[in-house]
């Protein structure tokens, strides 16, 4: 199955600076102390603090006022699996593992090779047998092992968990004992909206699969409120292929619990692949974040995909991989129907193309 989930201009290079800072937590000899402060010195200089973009073009075009992109393509390895991926390496160090595991069909692979490759860690990635992305070369030359098992990628999540745990490594899959810090890692993109607006949105959009990115994102606001940083918690709008993500299934038929898919229902595209799944490992928490922010949830065709992508191009500049424009694409559908009173809106882009 050959699938395109894979950003294609990011060079996954980190700055100068950061290349001499992951010298040192390399360097066995120094203390875990010091190696420790040079991986947190490497991820204030990397991760994170993307760009908010206001998108007047889009503005006009479809006639909603303060529209802002949120633009995940700034991390090393162009996409928001940076943010996770180097707090995971991080905890890893400071318990001292000597590798980290997971399973992945792309760009969570080249963020978790980069991040460990920094730290002197080894990185173990699990690929399902039947997938090639064009991103695995990009996780060889950051001298992560790639190892093919059988199966779906849940299958596969299951089995490098297991893996994991037989062999002592760092279990950085999702759904797992890592989720709450896999969450707070994203919790700080609502915190980097606040800074540059002052207040929380009225609507935060966000594309989901596994669910962790939209229920970290929720949680960050949530937290905001409730230190009364801010006036109010968004409505959370999740988004994702038509009819293949549990979490959006399971809201729109009123479930109070993340049900799942059939799997042979789910048919991957080279559009539609990073949000599909039949099981969401925090789909859970994401649907809770839909729930209790009185949000809504979409289903988005590979055709809006594709169009939204051209239009980004065209009208603001922005080369985005098909998949990250669901939340997007599923705000402006909302505000069509809904005729939203002039506000404060964003859109989370999650990867360049």
């Amino acid at each position: 199955m050959d699938l395109k989930d894979g950003v294609k201009t990011s060079e996954n290079k980190v700055s100068a600076e950061a290349e001499s800072l992951g010298e040192l937590v390399r360097d066995s000899k120094k203390s875990l102390v010091d190696r420790l402060e040079s991986y947190e010195d490497i991820i204030n200089l990397e991760v994170g603090d993307t760009r908010l973009q206001r998108a007047k073009t889009l503005e006009r075009e479809f006639g909603i006022r303060q529209l802002y992109i949120k633009y995940e393509g700034d991390n090393p390895t162009g996409t928001q699996k940076d943010r996770i991926a180097f707090a995971q390496v991080y905890d890893a160090l400071r318990r001292e593992f000597e590798a980290v595991a997971l399973a992945t069909c792309g760009n969570y692979g080249v963020a978790m090779a980069l991040a460990a490759n920094l730290a002197g860690i080894k990185c173990k990635i699990y690929i399902p047998e039947t997938y090639h992305t064009e991103r695995v070369s990009e996780m060889e030359g950051l001298q992560a092992e790639i190892i093919r098992l059988p199966g779906s990628y849940e299958d596969v999540v299951t089995a490098s968990s297991e893996l994991a745990k037989k062999n002592g490594w760092y279990d950085a899959n999702p759904g797992g004992s890592n989720t709450p810090l896999q969450i707070s890692a994203y919790s700080q993109i609502a915190l980097e909206i606040f800074e540059e607006l002052g207040d929380a949105p009225e609507y935060c959009a966000v594309p989901v699969s596994n669910g962790t990115l939209f229920a970290g994102i929720y949680r960050g606001f949530v937290s905001l409120y409730k230190r009364g940083k801010t006036s109010r918690i968004p409505k959370m709008i999740a988004a994702s292929s038509t009819r293949k993500n549990p979490i959006v299934q399971s809201f729109l038929h009123g479930l109070d619990y993340c049900k799942d898919l059939d799997p042979d229902s789910i048919k991957e595209t080279k559009y539609n692949e990073p949000l599909i799944n039949w099981h969401s490992f925090d789909g859970e928490e994401a649907l809770y974040a839909l729930k209790e922010s009185k949000g809504e949830a979409f289903n988005i065709s590979d055709k809006k995909l594709r169009e939204m992508t051209a239009i980004l191009a065209k009208k603001e500049g922005f080369r985005i991989l098909p998949a990250a424009t669901a939340g997007l694409i599923a705000l402006l559908e909302l505000d069509s129907k809904m005729n939203f009173e002039p506000g404060r809106y964003v859109a989370v882009l999650t990867a360049k193309n």
